[in-house]
């Protein structure tokens, strides 16, 4: 980075100024001379000169601006629009042509004055006189937004001193920097506000004063506002009314844009902020860009402003082709003003690992109608693997398809691309190539276009092959971020395009690129390098062939300012005085030249002479001193000047002048040497020296104030005086800059202010750490460590407790290494606590403080105790377990064992060792050490304990095996021993136990091992076996025993052996109490799962909400509710279930059952609940439904019927009698009719038929016939409804065998009497009253129940019809309200 100013012209001595209205002046140039001049004119001889000098001209109409009669009217035209904007510029013009006139009158005053004072210099001396004003303040107007310069020529012996003071409050430049600037030069003092504001009109008065007097001058100075200022500018309407050229402009550059590092794909904006006097709108400065000294032109890769104080260059999409040193040029009227700054470019992350970057600078040549050459930048490859070739792709313009040219990669960096279209325009870009992958592609190339070979450039360079490597390379020092490397050009060139250079951390193994665009030249700057660190560097040369070997490495550098003499001392203040001698402090240079300053040297004059005198010819060290034999009463200056190993550097500006004057306040001077430590975003720590002059008592404290910088308005950061010289300030804004400022207390009271602090700007270093305490690993030591974020050569760790140095001490040792520093406490205990800090010399502030705490001290103290002392850490003390065989193992693990540990096992005070019975052994890797006993029995009862020895460390477990743990460790070892031999027969690899299937069906189930074909398995329930349908199966591993329709009946002791010549084994499994009891739940969660909404059944007894389910049993914990109100089971409310559901009966219901009904199932973790609404128009269908149903139910219940006597067929022989007779019931009593086929039966003497009691109804057939075979029926019915049943009767005659008793076919009387039992009559399905049949058309009664004949009378003889049975009432269908089951 580089600033300078070069004068944009040469031969010309004059400049001139083209405006509307041209006038011509000469310029005074004020050169500084050595010899003394021994002219002398008075000082109204030198004001008439200016005066005339700055006298202004008459002005003329140029002929270029004479106009046409048309351009004339045109010219009103736009006149009447913008005469007010005319009459601004006039303004405008005449305000500058004012302030030329100060600026000449300045200067001549100023020549004069000096050789006046030069020629007086020895009268001056000589003769004491008080201030007097010889050229007096003039008052200003001036327009907004322009400077002013007030001046006035003072004599006086001594030389007077001139305050500046604005409606009589003191002008402070250190209020508003750059607004106020106050110059004092050979008598001539002058006050110069740069842009004004209207808050600036005010009475302005300089004030001298020596010993003999004091002199006022007074001036107004009055700021104008032009008129229409704050609405749209009125200029920009008449651009062409101005010609002045911002080459006339006065431009100085104060933020400049430093060294930037960008990355592929990225933006970046390089910035530089300036003043500009005159500020115009219309007229900003004209400012150039450059790249590596070419031109830069705006375009959608370049944007470019300059305006409102500043000058931006904006790279939108950054490539490695936009790296490289940009310049900003800005034309002043002094030449011109330059920066220049180096901008990096890295590349992108590939898109595939270990891929190369992008190339770069791809430019076609040789172009012809249908063939172009297009030529690229090989990248830089540091540690991705070598570049095997490149591929190039075209692109027409208009289009965004690219196309690939080659079919396969191209080693070299240029390629022939053929087959263009005439006159068509094309865009290129290339991809590079290795074993990892292709890279992403480089920025496309400019538009070319496809036209004749006489109008391209062409590639010059024939030499194949890449050029050899570069020579010998050097290294040197240049800033404390950055190091200027060297090289020779390598022997054979092969048309060059640069050379890429990389750097290595020494000790480091992999390199890292310094530049991403061959660079042309054989030196270059690598900036971005962390200070203190050394590095190596080498350099590749590259052309269109690629990259050469690589150069030798250059020697170790350590990244440190170049060596040069320190920067000027400032900030010169008195620090007590008594008369004949002063006290001064000051402060270090800003900049040390790289290198410690060792010395500083003082001179002093008189305030009215010239010449400079040296207070100490020996060196001083501090940045105090006393100087002693001074004159009472005069005014002196001072200046320092610094020296390190380099020499001596610049003086500093001389001092305000000091007076002699022996201080005899009460109150304390000032204290001084304000500094900083450990600046942070929010926070940092003001530190300062005691004042030197105390006053009448001693200081007992201080005061601090802070004020942001340029504010006066400042803020007490303390209520009450710290008795301390330092103190910690928070609560501050992260990136804005203060001002500290001291006072010191006594007794008597506050003393004077501090000299105010330099700019403090709360931001964090980068990269800064912090204090680290910690324990050393090795010696136990507790320590503070800080390691730096940058360092030099010269750096120092200067430790400090409570800010105050530690210095030699015998409770802490300092050490340090490379960047890292540590205090090491000696015998640490509470005296060591406190706050520690340390700060890094020779740097930008780089410190940190830690408070060491008690709570912190003794953490550390335990763990250096345990460094010191150190034990085996155990993960695991000594601890049993029972392992199978009923075998028992001790065992504890450490965090870490080495190879070299020793370690032994006693019991009960006994040391044991590997032998019978027990096997001691240790594993190194998981750290663990055990030793197991075979047969573990009573005799074993005790301590048991580990002492382990590792190289230092130490430690012991112990295990105490006695009483009932000791009792409870033998029986699980006893135990373990029984299933050992247990499970050499078949046996059971999981005893048994439950589950519960999807449709509730209980499964007691176990699984087997060890088992062959002809092992047996057998169930048990109370020891009585069960014999399940499906045999079990041994073989496949499981048996299970299932239980449907699982209930309490169910409860019971189960049992499963198994068995063969190996052995048996037995298992035994209880359902009862809890068991049986997560039986239920089991089931309750299934059904519940599978339970449906709750649907309504009307009955005669009531409404019936019924909730069907997988299973049900009375045993699950179900329960009904009706708002919300458990239901018990009662009379009016009966609550009972099936297998298939649960069902709550409401008999009789009423009003008073409307509402919302609910079952709830619980599985003992979840509720199952399933509701019904029974209200409304609901309840009201139901209720209909149930009284129809009732009524049903009622007269099915009081029909006639027949209830029992009746056989179906009768056979009989002829000559016999029959008897049919049988029982009938119903309310009120029945009527009872005969049939034989159809037609009623008469009672006569062959046939009588009675009905006794009105219950036993009887039909006799007295020496039956043939005849009388037939269907005979009988029809029992009241007023509710009646039954219709039917009798086959067949009458055989004497001597034919017996037919078979068949349905339909005669039988014996006998047969048919010992065949036909009693049996109940089956009701109807449906519960409907039957109808009355008529005799034409007789309907068939549901079938009765059978009943034995009786024996047949002797002689009767009587038709026995086939029976024919039809119900007389049909069932009848009613359609319920109740939704049908889902």
């Amino acid at each position: 980075m580089a600033s300078k100013v070069k004068p944009w012209y040469k031969k010309k001595a004059v400049s001139q100024v083209k405006t509307d209205y041209a006038y011509h002046h000469s310029k005074h140039v004020v050169k500084q001379q050595t010899e003394r001049k021994s002219s002398f004119q008075s000082a109204q001889q030198v004001q008439t000169q200016a005066t005339e000098a700055m006298a202004e001209p008459a002005y003329t109409v140029p002929a270029s601006r004479q106009r046409t009669a048309a351009e004339t009217e045109e010219y009103q035209r736009v006149s009447s629009n913008v005469g007010k904007g005319l009459a601004v510029i006039q303004e405008e013009l005449h305000r500058m042509r004012i302030a030329t006139k100060a600026q000449v009158e300045s200067i001549a005053i100023q020549k004069e004055v000096k050789d006046m004072m030069k020629k007086r210099v020895d009268l001056l001396e000589e003769i004491p006189k008080m201030p007097d004003f010889l050229v007096a303040l003039r008052p200003h107007t001036v327009w907004e937004k322009t400077p002013v310069k007030l001046f006035c020529t003072v004599e006086g012996n001594p030389r007077p001193i001139v305050k500046w003071y604005k409606g009589g409050v003191p002008v402070d430049p250190l209020s508003a920097p750059g607004k106020y600037k106050i110059e004092s030069k050979y008598g001539v003092h002058s006050l110069i506000i740069s842009r004004c504001v209207v808050s600036d009109t005010a009475e302005y008065s300089a004030v001298a004063t020596n010993q003999h007097g004091t002199a006022t001058s007074k001036a107004m100075v009055t700021v104008k506002r032009p008129s229409g200022a704050g609405e749209s500018c009125q200029l920009g309407l008449v651009p062409h009314l101005t010609e002045i050229h911002p080459s006339k402009l006065e431009v100085t550059l104060l933020e400049r844009f430093p060294v930037s590092f960008g990355v592929e794909g990225s933006s970046i904006s390089l910035t530089c902020s300036m003043v500009v006097v005159p500020d115009l709108p219309n007229v900003p400065p004209l400012a150039q860009w450059y790249r590596d000294d070419t031109l830069l032109k705006p375009s959608n890769l370049v944007e470019m402003s300059v305006g409102g104080g500043a000058a931006s260059l904006t790279l939108p999409q950054l490539a490695k082709d936009d790296e490289g040193l940009y310049t900003l040029r800005i034309f002043t009227k002094d030449g011109t003003a330059e920066h220049s700054a180096y901008l990096f470019v890295s590349d992108a992350p590939a898109a595939v690992k270990g891929a190369p970057g992008a190339p770069m600078s791809v430019k076609a040549y040789d172009v012809n109608s249908d063939y172009v050459l297009v030529a690229w930048k090989p990248p830089n490859t540091v540690n991705e693997a070598p570049i095997t070739g490149y591929f190039v792709d075209r692109c027409e313009a208009g289009t965004d398809s690219w196309v690939q040219c080659n079919p396969a990669p191209v080693k070299v960096c240029k390629f022939p691309v053929s087959g263009l279209g005439v006159g068509h325009s094309y865009y290129f870009r290339v991809r590079a190539v290795n074993s990892a992958g292709i890279s992403r592609p480089s920025r496309k190339s400019s538009k070319v276009t496809a036209i004749d070979a006489a109008e391209s450039q062409r590639l010059q360079g024939t030499d194949e092959g890449v050029p050899s490597a570069p020579g010998k390379i050097v290294a040197t020092r240049n800033t404390k971020s950055s190091v200027f490397v060297q090289w020779e050009a390598p022997q054979h060139l092969k048309n060059l395009l640069g050379y890429y250079i990389d750097g290595r951390v020494v000790g480091a193994k992999e390199w890292f690129p310094c530049n991403h665009k061959p660079f042309r030249h054989n030196r270059f700057v690598v900036h971005g390098l962390i200070p203190g660190e050394s590095y190596v560097f080498r350099v590749q040369a590259v052309n269109i062939f690629g990259l050469s070997e690589e150069s030798q490495e250059s020697s170790p550098i350590a990244v440190e300012p170049a060596l040069a003499t320190p920067s000027a001392p400032y900030g010169i203040t008195m620090l007590s005085c008594d008369g004949s001698s002063m006290t001064l402090a000051w402060k270090k240079p800003k900049h040390s030249g790289g290198s410690k300053v060792n010395a500083y040297y003082i001179d002093k004059r008189d305030a009215d002479t010239l010449v400079w005198k040296e207070v100490n010819l020996a060196a001083v060290t501090e940045r105090i001193c006393t100087v002693d034999n001074l004159t009472e009463g005069t005014f002196y200056e001072f200046r320092i000047q610094a020296a390190n190993l380099a020499g001596v550097g610049l003086p500093s500006a001389p001092s305000m002048p000091l007076k002699c004057e022996a201080w005899t306040m009460e109150e304390p001077g000032p204290a001084y040497d304000l500094g900083f430590r450990e600046v942070r975003g929010q926070s940092l720590v003001l530190l300062w020296k005691a004042p030197v002059y105390t006053g009448a008592s001693a200081v007992t404290g201080y005061f601090v104030d802070m004020a942001k910088k340029g504010s006066s308005e400042f803020v007490t950061l303390n209520g009450d005086p710290v008795s301390h010289r330092y103190l910690q300030v928070t609560g501050l804004e992260e990136g804005s800059s203060y001002v500290f400022r001291v006072r010191a207390v006594n007794s008597e009271g506050v003393g004077k202010t501090s000299e105010l602090s330099e700019p403090v700007c709360a931001k964090a270093l980068p990269g800064t750490t912090e204090i680290v305490a910690g324990v050393d690993e090795e010696t136990g030591d507790v320590f503070l460590s800080f390691e730096a974020c940058e360092i030099c050569e010269t750096s120092k760790f200067e430790w400090s407790k409570n800010y105050k140095p530690i210095g030699d001490c015998p409770r802490a040792t300092i050490t340090a290494k490379g960047r890292t520093s540590r205090l090491t406490f000696t015998n640490p205990d509470k005296d060591d606590l406190g706050r520690y800090s340390v700060v890094v010399t020779d740097t930008d502030g780089v410190s940190s403080s830690y408070t060491l705490t008690e709570d912190a001290l003794n953490t550390m103290l335990e763990l250096s105790y345990a460094i010191r002392h150190p034990v085996v850490p155990l993960k695991h003390n000594l601890n049993y377990e029972i392992l199978e065989k009923g075998h028992v193992r001790f065992w504890l693990q450490a965090v870490k064992l080495s190879p070299s540990v020793s370690y032994r096992f006693i019991v009960n005070d006994k040391a044991v060792t590997s032998g019978e019975g027990q096997k001691i052994s240790h594993d190194v890797a998981s750290g663990v050490i055990q030793m197991t006993v075979d047969h573990f029995t009573r005799a074993n009862e005790g301590t048991y304990t580990v002492q382990i020895n590792d190289g230092k460390a130490k430690t012991q477990s112990s295990l105490v095996l006695v009483g009932d743990a000791f009792k409870a460790a033998l029986k699980e070892a006893e135990f373990q021993r029984k299933e050992h031999i247990r499970k050499q027969g078949p046996h059971f690899s999981e005893y048994l136990d439950f589950t519960v299937t999807e449709d509730c069906t209980v499964m007691l189930t176990c699984k087997v091992a060890n088992v062959k074909k002809d092992t047996a398995f057998h169930w048990y329930k109370e020891d009585d076996e069960i014999v399940p349908e499906t045999a079990p199966n041994v073989m496949s591993g499981s048996c299970a025993l299932p239980l449907p329709l699982f209930s309490r009946k169910d409860q019971g002791v189960y049992k499963a052996v198994l068995s063969d010549d190996k052995g048996k084994d037995t298992s035994v499994f209880d359902i009862s109490g809890k068991v049986f009891d997560d039986i239920i739940n089991a089931i309750a969660r299934n059904a519940g799962a599978s339970a449906s909404e709750l649907v309504m059944q009307c009955t005669p007894e009531g409404i019936r909400l019924q909730c069907y389910m997988n299973y049900y049993t009375e045993e699950m914990k179900t329960v009904w509710k009706h708002k919300e109100s458990k239901i018990a089971s009662s009379e009016k409310m009966r609550i009972g279930g099936t297998a298939e559901m649960a069902w709550m009966q409401i008999c009789d219901p009423s009003d008073k059952e409307k509402g919302h009904y609910a079952i709830e199932i619980s599985d003992g973790v979840t509720t199952h609940t399933r509701t019904f609404d029974l209200s409304g128009q609901a309840y009201t269908d139901a209720y209909e439904e149930y009284l129809r149903l009732k009524a049903a139910a009622f007269a099915e219940k009081n029909r006639g019927r027949v209830v029992g006597g009746l056989p179906d067929v009768v056979t009989i022989m002829e000559e016999k009698s029959l008897s049919l007779t049988c029982t009938v019931w119903g309310e009120p009593t029945p009527e009872v009719t005969w049939f034989k086929n159809e037609q009623e039966v008469a009672s006569n003497e062959h046939t009588r038929v009675t009905f006794d009691g009105g219950k036993f109804a009887s039909l006799v057939i007295n020496k039956v016939t043939t005849d009388d075979s037939g269907k005979y029926s009988i029809n029992v019915r009241n007023k509710y409804g009646g039954e219709f049943v039917e009798i086959t009767v067949s009458v055989y005659r004497h001597g034919e065998p017996i037919p078979e008793p068949k349905l339909g076919q005669p039988r014996t009387a006998a047969a048919a009497a010992a065949a036909a039992p009693q049996a109940q009559p089956v009701p109807p399905k449906s519960p409907a009253p039957a109808k009355t049949p008529t005799p034409s058309k007789p309907q068939t009664p549901a079938q009765s129940a059978k009943s034995p004949t009786p024996a047949p009378s002797p002689g009767t003889k009587s038709p026995t019809p086939p029976r024919s049975v039809k119900s007389p009432t049909p069932p009848r269908f009613m359609k319920s309200p109740t939704p049908p089951r889902k």
